[in-house]
């Protein structure tokens, strides 16, 4: 038995069986309770089954006789060694971290397994397996489990697409399995590879929760079982596509890193766990033979100070006109915005989405002086640079595919499958890798840049290279290489993740990337679910949270100024329309709103995301407590009709118990709603105790839908 410990989690681990087998993940127990557990735990032998009980390992085994979805599949030709076994193996171990070291002599494999709770109380689990014989041998999948307590009887899971992502459902899993598997190339809008365990009784702030993670930008599934014997687990893995690993002699493949969180008090304290993972990745953690697939050789560093932004896109689209871009960055600059970041259309023959892109040169047609005149403008009025790049894409009409048809990602012989008018270039081919860099390494060499906004538009289909095989797994690791190399030539740039909004949200890219654009969508209804869902696995200050216009470019609803800037508040906060069509109104709340923003950034961005449960679920409550709970800004947003004319009173949980805080309205605009008065805590400062908050709590104003109020808490 090896026991890892952390704070306030377990996790030991039987090595007696080959592969390492979770016998207990979750509350913390006294060092020596290892030994007495796998008496306490043996399962007994019945009728109808093997007579032996198989282990529930992390590499499931089904040479063994376990019935859960193999670990490992493949075969060798013939179909020989498609089942191996791995009975005994080496152990080397810490407080807090696990290898072993598996043969399988007979069907010449090594497998090696990986087990770590790092600083952040995050559980990293990975695989490897090396071939060890004198011919090939063709890997379906290898996956991580983590098994689950037979009292996990939920799972909360997520679906999505464009514009609508990170959809949130709870159901109860008793028998069965459930799977999801991405196909995209990408993290996916449909579904990330994120999911969650708990018990009944689990809420934001009550329960056991177990909660999965894998750190992974590609195709993926995941699995979630329970077995005829009552066992449950979660399989997390990347998903190959036929033929995609074919392991030469001595040849090895490496999972990405499942991160496995564990709270004995719900779910946002799970979040924090998930949270301080990516706050602080590993990423210096590599296979030796640089296969790692999840993280980089050196980690991203975060920003001091996460600027509040303008992107051009719905304020000007494709017109790129210099002195309307000067006008529109003067206008940012005096509501107090600090970043000026220019999207599509500022190169080659960029006109219209159908050409064009690819060909990452400054157009002398839009530009004829260049960038340089806009960029020192808007250096002039006190704000740094941003651009839009989309590297991994290219229009046909575009001088790169012109040129090159050969650098198209796609299946020789068959006609490419466009999205959005475009194609993929082949980043595993190293010609168009160096080509891309190029180009990349001098428009930020040329040019005072200090963020790029790096887009993905499309999914990958039928991504075969020029050796005919599917090549999304070396298409995936030739994006994090061309990134890794970018941010080691230019350190001073801070690179965020948008793939047609949130199609590329994990932990992997977030060790690469200080940012991610959350959403296409802008309209703030549809973001305050949104960013919900998100923000169970990625921390707020990560996540693009930006003030649209007041009709919506996705959605066509219109909406006040004031919901608009209390649901980009909380996050990466940016502006995303043209100040100048603002009425005088809108543009006095969105310039409180970014001073308000900027007064509380520390907190926002360095304090813990914390959510409530509430009585009515027309209504949302959220918002960020500071690391020594000594203050907090939250926000109660109703976002449909109550079926109340006065709201149920809001509890705060989570606060110090025995310390005072004052309670009182951050305003922001005007408040509207049904209310005659308002809840005397928003005209005079209330004092009342943590423990006052949590068991009585406060009464929230009767609200419009599609409103809020802000509420500040300080010791």
């Amino acid at each position: 038995m090896v026991h890892l410990v952390h704070d306030g989690t377990s996790v030991v681990v039987d090595v007696s069986g080959g592969v390492p087998e979770i016998i207990h993940w979750g509350a913390a127990l006294d060092a020596n309770d290892g030994e007495s557990l796998a008496a306490m735990t043996k399962r007994p032998l019945t009728h109808g089954s093997l007579d032996v009980v198989p282990p529930l390992q992390i590499v499931p085994q089904h040479s063994l006789g376990s019935l859960a979805r193999p670990g490992v599949a493949g075969h060798r030709p013939g179909g020989r060694d498609w089942a191996p076994r791995f009975v005994s193996c080496e152990v080397t171990s810490s407080a807090n971290a696990l290898t072993t070291t598996s043969h399988d002599h007979v069907a010449q494999l090594l497998l090696e397994t990986t087990l770590e709770i790092s600083s952040s109380g995050a559980l990293h689990v990975s695989a490897s397996i090396t071939n060890e014989g004198d011919s090939r041998y063709l890997l379906d999948a290898l996956t991580v489990s983590l098994p689950m307590p037979s009292h996990a009887h939920d799972i909360v899971t997520y679906s999505g697409r464009w514009s609508r992502e990170a959809s949130i459902h709870r159901h109860s899993l008793t028998h069965g399995a459930w799977s999801s598997e991405n196909r995209t190339g990408r993290t996916s809008h449909e579904y990330p590879p994120t999911m969650w365990w708990c018990t009944t009784n689990a809420h934001e702030w009550a329960g056991e929760v177990w909660g999965c993670h894998l750190a992974w930008s590609g195709n993926h599934a995941t699995w979630a079982e329970v077995l005829p014997d009552g066992r449950r687990y979660v399989q997390l893995g990347e998903l190959l596509l036929p033929g995609e690993v074919c392991l030469q002699p001595g040849e090895r493949y490496t999972t990405p890193v499942a991160i496995g969180v564990y709270s004995s008090s719900g779910f946002t304290p799970a979040s924090w766990i998930m949270h301080r993972s990516i706050r602080t990745p590993l990423g210096s953690r590599r296979a030796d033979d640089g296969d790692a697939a999840s993280w980089p050789e050196v980690a991203v560093s975060p920003p001091k100070i996460r600027k509040v932004l303008l992107n051009t896109w719905e304020a000007t689209y494709f017109d790129h006109d210099t002195e309307k871009l000067k006008a529109l960055a003067e206008s940012a600059a005096e509501m107090g915005i600090e970043r000026f970041v220019l999207d599509d259309g500022w190169f080659g023959s960029r006109r219209n989405d159908r050409a064009g892109l690819g060909d990452w040169v400054v157009s002398a047609e839009v530009y004829p002086n260049g960038l340089g005149p806009l960029i020192a403008h808007v250096r002039s009025l006190g704000m740094d640079f941003g651009i839009w790049v989309e590297p991994e894409m290219a229009n046909l009409q575009s001088m790169v595919v012109r040129d090159h048809p050969d650098w198209v990602l796609h299946a020789i012989g068959y006609e490419p499958v466009q999205a959005r008018h475009q194609v993929v270039l082949d980043l595993t081919n190293e010609a168009a890798f160096a080509h891309v860099h190029g180009q990349l390494h001098r428009l930020l060499s040329d040019h005072d840049i200090a963020f790029v906004k790096w887009d993905m538009n499309r999914p990958l289909i039928h991504a075969s290279s020029t050796d005919g095989a599917p090549a999304v797994r070396r298409q995936t690791r030739a994006f994090y290489r061309l990134l890794d190399q970018l941010r080691a030539e230019h350190p001073h740039v801070e690179f965020e993740s948008c793939a047609s909004g949130g199609g590329r949200i994990d932990h992997a890219v977030l060790s690469r990337a200080v940012r991610v654009w959350t959403s296409d969508c802008n309209d703030p209804l549809d973001r305050q679910y949104i960013q919900r869902g998100v923000g169970m696995w990625v921390p707020n200050e990560m996540l693009g949270m930006h003030v649209g216009a007041r009709r919506s470019h996705t959605t066509g609803r219109s909406s006040r100024m004031e919901f608009r800037a209390i649901t980009a508040l909380f996050g990466w906060m940016g502006v995303e329309c043209d100040p100048r069509r603002l009425d005088d109104d809108e543009r006095e709340v969105l310039r409180d709103a970014i001073a308000l923003h900027k007064r509380h950034r520390s907190l926002l961005h360095g304090g813990d995301a914390v959510r409530f449960d509430l009585d009515d679920h027309t209504a949302l409550a959220h918002g960020v407590f500071a690391a020594d709970r000594r203050e907090a800004l939250l926000a109660y947003v109703q976002l449909t009709s109550s079926p109340w004319l006065v709201a149920p009173r809001w509890r705060i949980h989570g606060l110090e118990p025995e310390r005072t805080y004052t309670v009182s309205h951050a305003a922001l605009g005007t408040v509207g709603g049904m209310g005659r008065t308002v809840p005397e805590w928003m005209t005079t400062p209330l004092c009342c105790t943590g423990r006052e908050l949590s068991v009585v709590g406060i009464q929230p104003p009767s609200l419009w839908p599609e409103s809020g109020v802000l509420v500040h808490l300080r010791s």
